[in-house]
């Protein structure tokens, strides 16, 4: 341990690992007060024994837990996105190095911050990428099997549905040149996929439970394009109070439903929607609004009146997009305001912009 000076820490940053903690202290003048190294199991009884200060993190791997303990204790702590942290680094990377960043990107006046999550809001993310898991095994099992098949001469139609269907005629079928060990192997992926309908299918009600039962899911839901697995997703994402975000187009920006821009000299480039943000939830959200769009020429509401002109004069997924950037300012405006959505008003949709 580094002693430097005898002034109380106003400010800390830790930087979280599995088996060993790192932490640097500074005084209200920013200078040094400590930089150690405590175990993980020593950082709970450390951090109970200091006066109540600022502790910041970066929004890592066991960042939402030690954020709610060190809160039990009476510190005040944020969470800091790692790509903001890293322009802070100087030199070469070691764990005292990242946490002296860590310390010194907290201090920054227009540094933005991670909402810390509960252990409910946790529960339901945990849900959500356990059903992602096992949609995308069974994505890639269909795949497979239409594979394997076809180097035995044997078509299937795309898609799950066309493909259960026909994997049972086809097992049954004795006429197709299929051999005997290859009959049997091919059963058993059968019963395997049948396995990941019924996991995702468990995933799904339990998804419906709390949706019904929620009532920020239930006012989420009276959004066009906003079903219960989009609805959970986002309070699980962003939480019921979205005050993080100074309005809607932050929230939109914040799940990369935004073009990239490489602006200078006073010449406006954009580009496409980049790769940062939230990908599982923003693909939710362009899914829903390529739902809304495919009916959207025979209403009469405002956003679709919008959405229509928009349509004829761009491309489908870049109206898309849009759709979707526009559906999630009314979200923010929903759970900013706690009132349901009324899309012949488009009321939320003022709220939002």
């Amino acid at each position: 341990m580094t002693e430097c000076r005898k002034e109380p820490v106003v400010t800390m940053g830790i930087d979280l690992a599995k088996n060993s903690m790192h932490l640097y202290g500074v005084d209200a003048q920013g200078c040094q007060v400590f930089s150690k190294k405590v175990s993980r199991g020593k950082l709970s009884a450390f951090m109970a024994n200091r006066p109540p200060c600022l502790v910041a993190m970066e929004a890592c791997g066991s960042a939402h837990h030690w954020a709610r303990v060190l809160r039990d204790f009476g510190h005040e702590v944020r969470l800091i996105a790692p790509q903001f942290v890293k322009p802070f680094v100087k030199s070469n990377k070691n764990d005292a190095v990242d946490t002296e960043a860590i310390c010194e990107a907290v201090q920054r006046p227009n540094m933005c911050f991670v909402a810390v999550k509960t252990v409910e809001q946790q529960d339901l993310q945990a849900i959500h990428r356990m059903r992602s898991l096992n949609v995308e095994r069974r994505t890639a099992q269909v795949n497979q099997v239409r594979g394997l098949l076809l180097e035995y001469g044997v078509e299937i139609p795309q898609g799950r549905a066309a493909l259960m269907r026909r994997l049972s005629e086809i097992l049954e079928e004795a006429e197709n040149g299929l051999s005997k060990r290859f009959r049997a192997e091919l059963n058993r992926l059968l019963e395997e996929l049948r396995h990941l309908d019924e996991q995702v299918a468990h995933f799904d009600s339990q998804v419906q439970v709390i949706a019904q039962s929620d009532e920020t899911v239930q006012r989420l839901m009276t959004i066009p394009g906003i079903g219960a697995l989009v609805a959970t997703a986002l309070l699980a994402a962003v939480g019921e109070d979205v005050s993080l975000f100074r309005n809607g187009r932050g929230l939109a920006a914040w799940l990369g439903l935004v073009p990239r821009q490489h602006s200078t000299g006073g010449r406006e480039r954009l580009l496409g929607i980049g790769t940062r943000g939230d990908v599982y939830l923003r693909q939710l959200l362009i899914h829903g609004a390529r739902a809304v769009m495919r009916w959207v020429e025979r209403k009469e509401d405002p956003t679709s009146r919008w959405a229509t002109a928009l349509k004829a004069r761009r491309h489908t997924n870049v109206a898309v997009v849009a759709l979707a950037n526009k559906i999630a300012r009314v979200a923010y405006a929903v759970m900013r305001t706690g009132k349901p959505s009324d899309p012949e008003a488009g009321k939320p949709l003022q709220a939002a912009v």
